[in-house]
């Protein structure tokens, strides 16, 4: 108690000792922002880099004395709004989508390892119960999947069952299979982060879900010994699927502990600086998806070998994993 306290003072001393620098960086950057930049004084135009660094050093000290969430959350936006303010203007729609890519996203998907493995947790032990009701009642199957079984339910001969997972190339439109699948697990992962403001409980409903729904798929095939072919055939779609839903429901996530726990400020405050700060990683997770669709529509019907399936899954997984986690070496200020 008397540690949380101690916490506290030094927020609050902290915070009054720049605030006044903070308040009046805002200020201007709502000035501008208001596309009333030509309205900035040449002394206001000269004080926002002065502040903007100033803020960003706020910030560092902030993050590494662990002072509270929300007041890390306040500058990290302070800081962004300054940096495109500052920078924007020079940094072409390339050099953007360069720094959204290399930097942006995978900072912003570090910043939710500890929603990141919450949203795992809740995904696969929603896939085992699935798996144990429906292996132990397949009556539990209609129930988790509903209409999206197409045909692959408990009442479909194995031999239907096997042949989907490497014909489906011959009887499908594979351009509008993918369509499909990745505006449904678009949904998913769009909704898992939408959602999340409502005390999270959507979020892990929409998690709990997908979880389900693999889970009893798994069990239906695993009950006709098609437990092995069905992994290759979700797999290499799936590494990258499940892992942006995962990402998705993280976000949401963030949103929803902020608004339980929103700090020294109020519930919207702190959900919609949350929000700012978990919206890449939404973003990113829109790519995700695109790459995920092309696998689900194109390369797990094109590609028929179990073993192939699994690496290629198991690569782009390592791949997922190096690209987010990996240290990179630090940017040198401008």
């Amino acid at each position: 108690m008397a540690a949380v306290k101690d916490l506290q003072l030094k927020s609050q001393r902290f915070r009054a000792e720049r605030e006044a620098d903070w308040r009046r960086l805002d200020d201007l950057l709502r000035k501008g922002e208001a596309k009333a930049a030509a309205k900035l004084t040449e002394d206001e135009l000269l004080a926002i880099p002065v502040l903007y660094r100033s803020a960003l050093s706020s910030l560092s000290v902030a993050r590494a004395t662990s002072l509270d969430h929300s007041l890390v959350d306040y500058l990290e936006s302070l800081s962004t709004r300054g940096y495109f303010f500052v920078y924007g203007a020079r940094a072409s729609l390339r050099e953007r989508l360069a720094r959204f890519f290399t930097e942006t996203w995978p900072a912003a998907v570090k910043d939710l390892w500890a929603e990141t493995l919450v949203s795992l947790g809740v995904s696969a032990l929603a896939t085992l119960v699935g798996y144990i009701l429906v292996a132990q009642d397949p009556n539990w199957f209609m129930a988790f999947v509903g209409g999206m079984s197409e045909g692959r339910d408990p009442a479909a001969t194995t031999k239907f069952l096997h042949d989907g997972l490497y014909d489906g190339g011959k009887e499908h439109m594979l351009g509008l299979l993918a369509s499909f699948l990745f505006t449904h697990n678009s949904g998913i992962a769009i909704f898992a982060f939408a959602l999340g403001f409502a005390f999270c409980i959507p979020t892990l409903f929409l998690l709990i879900q997908n979880g389900l729904m693999l889970g009893a798929f798994f069990a239906l095939y695993a009950s006709r010994g098609l437990g092995f072919q069905l992994g290759g055939w979700l797999m290499i779609h799936g590494t990258t699927e499940l892992f942006a839903i995962v990402l998705g429901g993280a976000a949401g996530l963030r949103i929803g502990w902020r608004v339980i726990f929103p700090g020294d400020r109020t519930r919207l405050e702190s959900a919609a600086s949350a929000g700012r700060s978990a919206a890449p990683v939404l973003v990113g997770v829109v790519v995700m998806l695109f790459f995920a669709g092309l696998l689900e529509g194109f390369g797990r019907q094109l590609i028929t070998d179990d073993l192939l399936r699994y690496a290629i899954a198991t690569g782009m997984l390592l791949t997922w994993l190096a690209y987010f986690y990996l240290p990179r070496p630090p940017r040198t200020a401008s």
